[in-house]
């Protein structure tokens, strides 16, 4: 009798559960130990539905009964999908990001292999002149023929390559009827011996003494676990630093990940690195489509790509050989999961270094408190790099007061005036206003009434150009109504300023000078972002206005003023990282001023000059800024000085929510006594979060904080079983935020 074999499967459920299947005698294989990570497609729920999972186990028994259990439908993979060491840290991030490792599994990995894809490459379509000395010359007068022709006397291409040399299908399909050009398919070779052959392309600049050190630092101990920070200002030359050391790691045969923030720095990157390195180099990131991104995952597993530049979700890509990893700008905030899996890509990407045993580089020109701590208390490697390269000096930093001052659209007389003098020398200027749209509130003139949105605690931005009120909160739209809801007045006037509004302004003080203006907003079309960087560097538009996405990493030699537009909201907030976040904002702006060797200007507009925070920031910079903030961190044991968890709950009953998390907190509190550790766990709520309504339903908090880290994992562990069984749970929406940095 064939013996019955148990697979313990993982789905991606919002459920801390794993299920059992029996494994059909006809997909058993020699060696029981590989099935352990492999995907399954098995029968789950009512009716034909099937989902992908995968084997976590084979347990000897169940606690079902055996006739019970339901057959696996098909196994996905032969062999275990991940890697060993990547799979071991797929476990690990569920444990501690308290989340089901089903879904962290999934997540993972790349879309199609979720949807039960195989972890194969798809063959590309080729096209090839049918002779090789076939006559062309009659193609004379059909020029983008000729010249698609003429490409393919080279040789062969694919049609991802023809499109990028602009030759559509439109024009193979004239070429195959005129019987000159044939199609095929075929799976492309891979570069799996690329170390053999790598050179730098260009020359190297001239190094300075501290990216020199830096180098050295990190390539003289790169086969062990080190965790650097590399704190250098803004254009002392970082990515300099990065090249050279990807270098003594590319030689010996080892594959490298460079994790940057946003997309937008993806391009800009890429270019770089190709320009300097003769490998293969891939993209992740989700402006990708599906079959690029399991590519780029393939790739990297197998050993053909040497360097893989993306985003967040690449922390996920499994290596044959990873021998380095790079987090630039390692203090953003998007780096951060917001929901689901709420892991951080920079906490992710150093437990993976340590369990690879490899380096990694931290960079950033204003590090996050938590790692700048960890550097100053010797747990990473300290590198500086205090000068800009070349001959750039750093910008002047000055502060306008805008008390009784007349205003157009937020700007000040004597900003209107230092920006005409910039320009008059045929420089360019970069504007900074956190906020979209046309205005953040439509008002009425005669009763004061406000333009609210109908499911959050938030006012409708006003968006003049489309004609309509946004929330971007919960992303209704609105009509804008021609009289008011109270009253009935037709007097209805914008209250504030946006960056549509800020625009138009600017194309009035100054047409002589055009004005692009980069947000959300005119950013959506796929390779609009980009083009309107190339536009900048070339010099069409003078005046750069936009919101946080101007301030991140872009390199603009021609801009010598860069102004702050509004940051009092910053000062006064109730998120004990919002001081945090204005100084690296400040300083980040701030870096793209003076980039080359002209002087840049850096002007912060303030009802506020006289308050501490702006007063460090302007006259001493991030460094003491960020030093002097920690100790008042430290004083109120405050991250990262004491570690957190937020416990989350939301219903379209308020009641419902809070009642929750009140039988949570008992739970907790249950925990702490029997273990004895109520003196070092902090449990505070459950109360409101600061936007307590969005998207029409009430949503409520409970904290969790120990100077112990350990504690707080543990705690939860023990507690989740239990919350998990609070039949209030059912009535709403609930998650936990391990390391949470929004409290909105």
């Amino acid at each position: 009798m064939t013996q019955l074999i148990i697979c313990r499967v993982a789905l991606a459920i919002p459920l801390h559960k794993q299920f059992d299947y029996l494994l059909p005698a006809y997909l058993h294989p020699e060696d029981l130990n590989s099935l352990i990570g492999s995907r399954v497609l098995v029968p789950f729920g009512g009716g034909h539905r099937k989902q992908v999972g995968v084997i976590t186990a084979t347990p000897a028994q169940s606690d079902y009964a055996i006739e019970k259990l339901k057959s696996i439908s098909q196994l996905l993979d032969q062999q275990a999908l991940l890697s060993h060491s990547l799979y071991k840290l797929l476990n690990w991030a569920a444990i501690y990001y308290q989340h089901p490792f089903g879904d962290v599994f999934q997540q993972a990995i790349p879309t199609l292999l979720r949807k039960g894809k195989p972890a194969t490459f798809k063959a590309q379509e080729y096209w090839k002149l049918k002779q090789a000395d076939s006559d062309i010359s009659q193609l004379t007068r059909a020029k983008k023929q000729y010249q698609a022709a003429q490409l393919l006397q080279v040789s062969a291409l694919s049609y991802d390559q023809l499109k990028e040399n602009n030759v559509s299908r439109a024009t193979l399909n004239s070429l195959q009827e005129k019987q000159l050009v044939t199609r095929y398919e075929e799976i492309p070779a891979s570069n799996l011996e690329w170390a053999e052959s790598l050179q730098e392309l260009q020359q190297k600049p001239q190094l300075s003494t501290e990216q020199a050190l830096a180098i050295t630092s990190v390539t003289q101990q790169l086969n062990k676990f080190k965790c650097y920070l590399l704190e250098g200002i803004t254009g002392s030359g970082k990515t300099e630093v990065y090249l050279n050391i990807l270098k003594a790691v590319l030689e010996k045969g080892q594959q490298a990940l460079i994790i940057v923030p946003e997309i937008g720095l993806t391009p800009q990157t890429i270019k770089r690195f190709k320009a300097r390195f003769s490998v293969p180099i891939y993209l992740k990131h989700s402006a990708l489509n599906e079959q690029q991104q399991l590519e780029t995952w393939l790739h990297a597993k197998q050993g053909s790509a040497a360097i893989v530049i993306g985003t967040r979700s690449a922390i996920f890509s499994d290596f044959k050989n990873l021998g380095l990893i790079i987090l630039d700008e390692e203090h953003d905030a998007s780096f951060k999961q917001q929901d689901s899996f709420r892991y951080h890509a920079r906490d992710f990407a150093i437990k993976r270094a340590s369990q690879e045993n490899i380096p990694i580089l931290l960079g950033s020109a204003t590090p996050a408190f938590e790692s700048l701590n960890n550097a100053l208390s010797g747990r990473y490697q300290h590198l500086f790099l205090t000068h800009r390269a070349g001959n750039a000096t750093p910008p002047r930093n000055d502060l306008i007061n805008l008390t009784g001052l007349p205003l157009k659209s937020g700007l000040s007389p004597q900003l209107i005036e230092l920006m005409q003098q910039h320009l008059d020398k045929n420089n360019q200027v970069i504007l900074f206003l956190n906020r979209r749209g046309y205005a953040p509130v439509l008002m009425c003139h005669e009763c004061g009434w406000l333009a609210k949105c109908q499911r959050c605690d938030a006012f409708y931005t006003y968006h003049k150009s489309a004609n309509y009120l946004h929330c971007h909160h919960c992303m209704a739209t609105h009509p804008v109504p021609e009289q008011c809801h109270d009253c009935g007045s037709t007097n209805l006037h914008s209250t504030g300023v946006g960056t549509e509004q800020l625009e138009e302004t600017l194309t009035q003080l100054f047409p002589d000078h055009k004005t692009v203006r980069i947000d959300r907003d005119n950013t959506r079309k796929k390779d609009s972002f980009n083009e309107y960087l190339n536009d900048i560097n070339s010099g069409k538009y003078k005046i750069l206005l936009g919101t946080q996405m101007l301030a991140k990493g872009h390199h603009f030699p021609d801009v010598t003023l860069v102004a702050l537009v509004d940051v009092d909201g910053a000062l006064f907030s109730n998120d004990f990282r919002a001081s945090e976040r204005l100084g690296q904002l400040f300083t980040q702006v701030a870096g793209r001023a003076g980039r080359a060797e002209k002087k840049g200007q850096v002007v912060l507009q303030t009802f506020h000059p006289e308050h501490n925070l702006l007063q460090e920031l302007v006259n001493n910079g991030y460094g003491d800024f960020s030093r002097s903030a920690l100790q008042e961190r430290k004083m109120a044991q405050l991250p990262p000085f004491s570690y957190q968890a937020l416990i989350r709950a939301e219903s379209l009953n308020a009641t419902q929510a809070e009642n929750f998390l009140t039988l949570c907190k008992q739970t907790l509190n249950q925990i702490a006594q029997n273990n004895k550790v109520s003196d070092r766990l902090l449990i505070l709520g459950p109360i409101a979060a600061s936007m307590e309504r969005r998207a029409g339903k009430y949503r409520f908090q409970l904290l969790i904080q120990s100077e112990q880290r350990v504690l707080v994992t543990k705690t939860l562990n023990i507690a989740l079983t239990h919350f998990e069984k609070i039949p209030e749970g059912r009535k709403v929406r609930w998650s936990i935020d391990v390391d949470p940095i929004d409290f909105i």
